[in-house]
């Protein structure tokens, strides 16, 4: 019964991943849609390398345009704060594990970005910003936070509850002791009753 139950718990774990890993997948399609294509624009502007010069831009044209400019790059890669820790299946229960899969949500948003960045370079009408990588790295870190604890607290309470549960029960009250019918003697018992034996 505990084998079932493993098994089981095994299999959800693996529809999770799989799951995830499809709506990972999708998302990055819809990402490098978005941010891939050509656009057909009169003039496009020089390449922003400076940090935050883009945020102060926007932020000088009015509240408009910086609630539209930070909602993009906070959310383009946002999903990908929740979707890469389960994935790789590290939705583990210590504050170090914490830290680590945040640095590593991190890092792999932030070279999702740069990679996008790298990719604009050959598309026309599209120029590298760096508070796009800045946003979008920002957002993955805002998701993660804001997610991935909360799954962390339900699988802590699911664990409690089950240990709970098999305590309460105790060792003796797992079911029944399977009976295994008894099988009969072989054919080749009476041959090698006849043999002496030398001892």
């Amino acid at each position: 019964m505990q084998r079932q139950e493993a098994g089981h718990s095994a299999v959800i774990t693996l529809r999770h991943r799989t799951l995830s890993g499809v709506l990972l997948a999708a998302h990055l399609l819809l990402v490098g849609w978005l941010t891939l294509r050509p656009l057909d624009v009169p003039w496009t502007p020089a390449a922003n390398l400076t940090p935050l010069e883009g945020i102060r831009a926007a932020i000088a044209a009015g509240p408009l345009e910086a609630a539209r400019r930070f909602g993009e790059g906070l959310a383009l890669l946002a999903p990908l704060g929740v979707l890469l820790p389960l994935i790789s299946g590290r939705i583990e229960l210590s504050p170090l594990a914490a830290w680590s899969s945040l640095a590593r949500t991190a890092a792999a948003g932030a070279l999702v970005s740069v990679g996008i960045g790298m990719l604009q370079t050959a598309v026309p009408g599209r120029v590298v910003d760096i508070d796009s990588l800045l946003l979008n790295t920002a957002g993955v870190v805002l998701a993660h936070v804001a997610v991935v604890p909360a799954l962390r607290a339900r699988k802590r309470r699911s664990q409690a509850l089950s240990r709970r549960a098999g305590s309460e029960s105790g060792p003796g009250s797992q079911g029944a002791t399977p009976r295994i019918p008894r099988v009969g003697l072989g054919p080749w018992t009476d041959v090698l009753s006849a043999v002496q034996r030398e001892y």
